[in-house]
């Protein structure tokens, strides 16, 4: 047993460190000052909001650092069904899209991942079937630079229909307006921080008021990528909410914490508090969190890539 200063989702305290059950848990108590202290500070593993378990070997994941991720357009039925050891998955379920629309036409669309929305009946229907299929979440793509989009009223029929599931929507926007357009029609978040076109003061005032922003800077190449972290940098200032995902599957990358995409968050000027919240870690008062140990003297010095399994030997004496 050991003492640990360890991060609860909001702020840093101190509790125990122990094994139970051949496993190390975490206690929720103070320390008595003989307690001998663990080098380094715990936190629960992190999430990665942005993915395609389909497109990656999702087995993989049971040995990362990541201990939750957002699925954000599969097949429903078969994300229903994946399980990781110590990993938290919630999905999204299919793609809602125009007719025609951004990815219908892509080979790397899963079969069974995309529902064409032509109508607000069609609209109830999809949002019902991921519903019932588990879905934390609506998946809707406004891609006006590869193919037709929703209507400003359709838009905002799948939202008012999302919401009496009480599922949020989270909006794929690419293509000029784009991010301003759906955020304005009550998406709550986008799946890509914008990166089609640098949005004014204004608008990211709104945005930080009204969404969430979901990283996924790393899988761009300049100017989108200068353009992204520009708009992410100036929406974290505004207090806006960032959230680190990577859009794991769109292309070759680690399935774990990504180093690039840490990278540019920092670029984008989070420090490592703000960094860390945007990693959001797993409750790691929940027995069934995986734990991680970040070396380094205090919470103002630790890096999350140096972060590593918190594992029975760290416990000896």
């Amino acid at each position: 047993m050991k003492a640990a200063t360890f991060f609860d989702g909001t702020e840093w305290r101190d509790g125990v460190v122990e094994l139970a059950d051949g496993r190390v848990r975490l206690r929720d108590e103070r320390p008595t000052p003989d307690l001998p202290r663990i080098d380094g500070v715990v936190t629960g593993a992190f999430t990665d909001h942005h993915v395609h378990l389909q497109l990656v070997e999702h087995g993989r994941l049971s040995s990362s650092r990541l201990g939750r991720v957002v699925d954000l357009g599969g097949n429903p039925q078969v994300l229903r069904r994946l399980a990781v050891r110590a990993v938290a998955i919630d999905y999204a379920g299919a793609f809602l899209t125009a007719p025609g629309g951004y990815p219908s036409d892509r080979d790397w669309a899963p079969e069974g991942s995309v529902r064409e929305i032509a109508d607000p009946d069609s609209a109830a229907a999809a949002v019902t079937e991921m519903a019932a299929a588990g879905a934390t979440r609506i998946k809707v793509t406004s891609n006006s630079s590869a193919g037709p989009v929703f209507s400003d009223d359709l838009f905002r029929a799948i939202v008012r229909v999302a919401d009496a599931h009480g599922l949020a929507v989270v909006a794929h926007a690419e293509g000029v307006d784009e991010a301003q357009r759906v955020v304005r029609l009550g998406a709550s978040h986008l799946a890509h921080a914008p990166f089609t076109e640098r949005l004014d003061d204004d608008e990211i005032a709104h945005q930080a008021a009204s969404a969430s922003w979901i990283s996924t800077l790393a899988i761009h190449d300049d100017p989108e990528r200068a353009i992204a972290i520009d708009n992410v940098r100036r929406f974290h200032d505004a207090g806006g909410t960032v959230l680190y995902g990577t859009d794991l599957g769109n292309g070759p990358m680690p399935v774990d914490l990504n180093a690039r995409e840490v990278a540019a968050l920092r670029e984008a000027a989070l420090d490592e508090a703000a960094l860390l919240r945007a990693l959001a870690p797993v409750d790691p008062l929940d027995a069934a969190s995986a734990l991680l140990l970040l070396p380094g003297s205090s919470p103002a010095a630790v890096d999350p890539l140096d972060a590593r399994p918190l594992t029975p030997a760290d416990l000896k004496v």
